[in-house]
């Protein structure tokens, strides 16, 4: 007997008729200011390193992949809240030069803006991150009316991500599902995908992921947790799905000189999130987000890392 198909009926159906660039996009979540420092080699502990650049930019989750969005000439919206101090602002001014719409990004004057100081390791491409958030910033109370087309969310503003599923029941939603904390992982009960780190599958699964059989191992035990449409993102390998016929599938990516691995996941979920606002078929949009995410590790920064489309799909229709 085979098992449950999540993907067979690609659940865009009901906005096939609109074009893509009518579409609307609501981001709620996470959004911060990062402040990267790249150095050729990890420095030791209790040492001093004399550094000689500084890349500062926007950051976050759901944060980056509406900017990604909004460059990209998608109707975007974004719902997250900042503090009232120099880098809410400079956020507010990236969200501005990309169209990006805020009226649900609220100013915060009790809080400063979550912050995030990054090491970028050259040699490797990894990052080492160090975030200070007020324990207590969220966002306050709002009734939002948009009547959004997709729903793009980080699980890190709980109560106002599941007021909106709640309310928009028919857009597309997606959760960009990274940590395991019990609020996101309720709401993975409540989208229309789940796109889920390696580790954050490996965690809810019980499954170490090294091969195909163990993949697919952890592919059924979330998807009987969840009962939704479920891609796991495998970094450098690309990603995983369940396709038509059932059989769960690697999606792979392409090898790059990696410099940089800061936001690279969050660009994953803003292409794979412009994928799904053009209509396109899934395995269209996993190849596409894989190329966004794996070109972002060869530039310094998260925001600095999003290509120009027009260079993506040049990229992509090369990689055909």
């Amino acid at each position: 007997m085979k098992k449950k198909r999540f993907l067979i009926a690609f659940p865009l159906h009901f906005i096939y008729n609109k074009d893509g660039d009518d579409m609307k996009v609501l981001c709620i979540g996470h959004t911060a200011y990062d402040i990267t420092t790249p150095v050729e080699t990890f420095p030791r502990e209790n040492t001093k390193t004399r550094v000689h650049e500084r890349v500062e930019c926007g950051g976050g989750p759901a944060s980056n992949a509406a900017y990604l969005l909004g460059k990209w000439k998608v109707e975007t919206y974004f719902a997250g809240v900042v503090g009232d101090d120099l880098y809410g602002k400079r956020i507010i001014d990236e969200y501005k030069s990309v169209g990006v719409n805020i009226d649900y990004l609220q100013v915060s004057k009790e809080h400063t803006t979550t912050a995030s100081y990054i090491i970028a390791n050259r040699a490797n491409g990894s990052r080492t991150i160090l975030t200070y958030r007020p324990s207590d910033i969220k966002m306050e109370d709002v009734d939002i009316n948009i009547n959004p087309d997709i729903i793009l969310i980080d699980g890190q503003e709980p109560a106002i991500s599941k007021k909106v599923l709640q309310k928009y029941p028919n857009a597309v939603s997606i959760i960009d599902a990274g940590r395991t904390k019990k609020e996101i992982c309720e709401l993975c009960h409540l989208v229309t995908y789940v796109v889920c780190s390696k580790e954050f599958a490996e965690t809810i699964s019980g499954v170490t992921i090294f091969n195909l059989e163990s993949l697919q191992v952890a592919f059924q035990k979330l998807e009987e947790e969840f009962h939704t449409n479920l891609v796991i993102t495998l970094e450098a390998s690309g990603c995983a799905y369940r396709n038509d016929e059932g059989e769960v599938e690697i999606v792979p990516s392409i090898k790059v000189k990696a410099i940089d691995s800061t936001g690279a996941g969050d660009i994953f979920h803003g292409a794979f999130t412009y994928g799904v606002a053009q209509s396109w078929p899934i395995r269209k949009i996993l190849r596409f987000a894989n190329l966004a995410g794996a070109m972002s590790v060869t530039r310094i920064g998260g925001r600095n890392s999003i290509f120009e489309l027009e260079e993506m799909m040049e990229v992509y229709n090369a990689s055909q």
